[in-house]
């Protein structure tokens, strides 16, 4: 039972890492658009994201794939910045009901590059484990849990500036998409794989 805490608390510590917070940015702009009314697609958009961060894990510690880390770091933040102007762009349309197939599997995708940023930290933190199933599944979970412990913290936060300031839901969308791909082209840079 303590190994089941270890690898849990392991997932859910990557996600709140403030050291590492792009895993939030990422959080922050596939859901900004979204409140409590929308709670069952915002539960399927992140557990597809532990979806994808969980496959790329497993294909990586199984060794199915190998992947240079400068690029993945770099890919890393294109997602956010990929995700932010899409808000951006789309922040005029009144709902997010277009297209939801190409959401999803976006979102799993973008799941799949996250997920290989971490590959090689959780290979090495499990190679004293003969099956890595369970720690992944662990892992995992614990990854999900973060994920729904800030997106909560996001609805909130949503919910005080639109709903008490009045901010409406498009220049809501609009700052803070802007905001994170502000804090996102800085680590677009420092990661260059030019």
């Amino acid at each position: 039972m303590s190994e089941f805490w270890l690898y849990t608390k392991l997932g859910f510590g990557h996600v709140l890492d403030w050291s590492a917070y792009d895993h939030i940015l990422f959080l922050i702009v596939l859901t900004v658009g979204y409140t409590f009314d929308n709670w069952k697609r915002i539960l399927v958009l992140i557990t597809l994201f532990t979806v994808g961060h969980t496959m790329s894990l497993v294909l990586a510690v199984y060794g199915v794939v190998s992947v240079n880390s400068k690029l993945v770091e770099f890919l890393i933040p294109v997602t956010i910045f990929i995700a932010g102007l899409y808000n951006v762009f789309t922040a005029k349309k009144t709902g997010k009901n277009d297209k939801v197939a190409i959401l999803y599997g976006v979102t799993i995708f973008f799941g799949l590059i996250h997920g290989l940023g971490f590959s090689s930290y959780f290979k090495l933190i499990s190679s004293n484990v003969n099956s890595k199933i369970l720690p992944l599944i662990e892992f995992a979970l614990g990854v999900e849990a973060a994920q729904i412990v800030v997106v909560l913290l996001l609805l909130i936060i949503n919910f005080i500036f639109q709903a008490l300031f009045r901010f409406s839901k498009q220049d809501w969308v609009l700052v803070i998409s802007s905001v994170v791909i502000g804090m996102v082209i800085p680590m677009l840079i420092a990661n260059k794989i030019w």
